[in-house]
């Protein structure tokens, strides 16, 4: 078995739950995952991790949200230390990024907030901030309900990329 996640199993339920809400701060998503423990393996953390999402709702997600800097910022209301240095690392692209396509994320973080009053969601693992402005453009052609399942997703994968880190860095 991994360490990591070995450790996790026997953790006290505090300690469990502050090092899974570094992977999503959803506080009822992070109790559930906490409950189910021990887990056997990896996948069977990361196949629990993703039913007991699709069990989320709205304001789940939204307190999810907010443990995320806008894409290009540094700070998040809700985050803690452990997922801010995650978000900075997903978020790399944007530091190499001109200032032009940086302008433009920040008036779309903007007009994305108006428009669906949360924050742009977007997995960054791996994109250029050119393709986070194209998501972001894209996407602000959702209704606000299309909008939500897809920031929903989004979290989703974030949440399994820091599972991963996490367990396995």
């Amino acid at each position: 078995m991994n360490p990591t996640l070995d450790r996790w199993n026997h953790a006290d339920e505090e300690a469990a739950l502050h090092a899974v809400l570094a992977c999503c701060g959803a506080r009822r998503w992070a109790r559930a995952m906490v409950a189910l423990r021990p887990f056997q393996s990896f996948a069977e953390m990361t196949e629990a991790a993703d039913r007991v999402w699709a069990e989320m709702g709205e304001k789940d997600w939204m307190e999810a949200f907010a443990c995320h800097p806008r894409i290009g910022e540094r700070k998040a209301v809700h985050a803690s230390a452990r997922s801010v240095a995650w978000s900075r690392d997903e978020q790399s692209s944007t530091e190499e990024a001109n200032e032009s396509v940086m302008s433009e994320i920040a008036t779309g973080n903007v007009k994305y907030e108006e428009q669906f009053g949360f924050s742009f969601i977007v997995c960054a693992t791996g994109k250029s901030a050119e393709e986070m402005l194209i998501s972001l453009n894209s996407r602000l052609g959702n209704d606000r309900a299309t909008e939500l399942r897809e920031a929903a997703e989004q979290q989703r994968q974030i949440t399994q990329i820091r599972l991963r880190k996490w367990v396995t860095g």
